[in-house]
């Protein structure tokens, strides 16, 4: 089955790196195929930046993504600009933290900054938890794919904190869609 995830919030926030394990999760771990892409220019440091990717049972042959039915977004400008006109079907995750409004498909608002920064000291494992809290909410790849795949793509000594910014994601989805 197709999914075609689309990710955002502003530069700086690890958009792109959420895509990218993502992405290695599904091919490498769950052997799927998967393609990533992404957007980002003067606004990689601030503005709204963007980043997408496919994931399917079948090989891809349009490797752009079209119609997200999976969104994960951590900013407002970022959500104004890529997540506003997600369509009802889709599955939004986004951080309640420092996203304001509401879309009309199924949320689940996460306050992943906020834990970042309160249970963890480091508001850097921000978009891990969103991460966490995506995978938690759609099944989209395994537990264990998107594990291996984050202790592939974080820096050495930094396993632990991201492993546990993970499971952290995974417990407030879990919440919400309760």
């Amino acid at each position: 089955m197709r999914h075609e995830i689309r990710m955002s919030g502003f530069g700086g926030q690890g958009i792109i790196l959420s895509a990218v394990i993502l992405g290695r999760a599904a091919a490498i771990y769950d052997g799927k195929h998967a393609v990533q892409t992404q957007v980002y220019g003067p606004e990689a440091r601030g503005g709204a930046s963007m980043s997408a990717v496919v994931i399917d049972d079948e090989p891809i042959l349009y490797p752009k993504v079209r119609d997200p039915d999976i969104l994960m977004i951590m900013s407002e400008d970022g959500y104004q600009k890529y997540g506003a006109d997600a369509d009802k079907a889709a599955v939004m995750v986004l951080d309640e933290t420092l996203v304001h409004s509401r879309p009309a498909c199924t949320c689940y608002s996460i306050p992943a900054t906020m834990e970042a920064k309160n249970t963890f000291g480091k508001v850097i494992v921000a978009n891990i938890i969103m991460m966490g809290a995506l995978v938690e909410a759609t099944g989209v790849v395994s537990r264990e794919s998107i594990q291996k795949a984050v202790l592939d793509s974080v820096p050495k000594g930094t396993e632990e904190l991201n492993l546990n910014a993970l499971l952290k994601g995974y417990l407030l989805a879990q919440k919400e869609g309760a």
